[in-house]
């Protein structure tokens, strides 16, 4: 792949996820601020794996616009084309845990700093040099910044990126789910690496079998190079020309909560890509992709949050020859 200044540029939502942490002395639940959004997650996980990533978004000139950036620069991701708001607040989400570690979200954004990103701001020098570009359908519910999300995604494609997409479906954020089937369309038909859910695949499909869901997306879509479909506990699959890899979930107990698990498996997916490129791929090579991912998604549910929560490499090496 050609050598630009970033490995990875990331638009998109840049908000706190306040998790459910016990009970206060009066038995109240308390709740903990943690800095989040799926494009800054991936980034951050990229970044523990040695890659240089910029982030592109909007927060609100307010105490968590500036925690977020702070945590994002702790985590050495360029911030250099973060924009503040003094007019909108920060992005707010609150999550509620369920014993098996799956969430529920209640979003405060509406209207939310990273949803009004015009055109006119988007940094189209970082966008031009980078070897990836990376979106999810966050920057797609409203009308300005789902226009800068696709001014962006044309700028990568001119510039030859490889485009990466997670539709990260959150259905409290659209207008209607027409609306959201329509945007993770457009999404799937302008990347080469798409990282869906199984959830979200059946939403697209109606199909609970993941082969014949994906069957019908690859074929729609032809475009796209290498399909990655996650399944929670149960393990995750890569489709590649005419190759079909899955590989197990990595179950080692511990799990607390599930954010940031699907950002953390994408990222090491695009990690995989920067190392090797997407020309004759092996069956091997796809295992060892889907396993070492799987194995660091596994250990960011053991923590709480996610941009603080990644796995070190040498971490991520050493469970997975468990």
């Amino acid at each position: 792949m050609e050598q630009k200044r970033f490995d990875v540029v990331a638009l998109g939502e840049l908000l706190i996820d306040f998790t459910e942490n016990g009970l206060s002395g009066q038995g109240n639940l308390l709740f903990e601020a943690n800095p989040g959004g799926a494009p800054c997650n991936v980034l951050a996980m990229l970044k523990k794996l040695g890659r240089f990533c910029a982030f592109v978004g909007k927060v609100g000139e307010d105490m968590f616009g500036h925690l977020l950036r702070d945590v994002a620069e702790e985590a050495d991701i360029c911030m250099d084309y973060l924009i503040f708001d003094k007019d909108v607040r920060t992005t707010l989400a609150f999550v509620k845990t369920f014993p098996n570690g799956d969430r529920d979200f209640s979003f405060y954004r509406n209207p939310g700093a990273d949803m009004l990103i015009p055109e006119e701001e988007l940094p189209l020098e970082a966008i031009t040099n980078s070897r990836i570009f990376h979106f999810g359908t966050l920057s797609m519910t409203h009308e300005g910044v789902r226009k800068a999300t696709y001014k962006a995604i044309d700028t990568a494609k001119q510039s030859g990126a490889l485009i990466s997409f997670d539709p990260n479906l959150r259905p409290p954020l659209w207008n209607s789910l027409e609306e959201a089937k329509a945007q993770i369309e457009y999404g799937l038909a302008h990347c080469d690496i798409p990282k869906i859910a199984d959830n979200e695949l059946e939403f697209m499909t109606s199909e609970t079998d993941l082969d014949k869901g994906t069957a019908i997306l690859r074929e729609k879509y032809p475009n796209i190079r290498l399909f990655n479909v996650t399944a929670g506990a149960e393990g995750s699959c890569s489709y590649y020309e005419d190759k079909r890899v899955f590989v197990p979930a990595c179950k080692l107990g511990g799990v607390i909560e599930t954010t940031g698990a699907g950002d953390t498996f994408c990222a090491c997916v695009l990690n995989y890509v920067l190392e090797h490129g997407l020309d004759g791929l092996t069956l091997n090579d796809l295992t060892e992709m889907l396993h070492f991912a799987n194995t660091a998604a596994y250990l960011v549910t053991t923590k709480k949050g996610a941009i603080r929560s990644m796995p070190e490499y040498e971490q991520i090496k050493s469970v997975s020859s468990v």
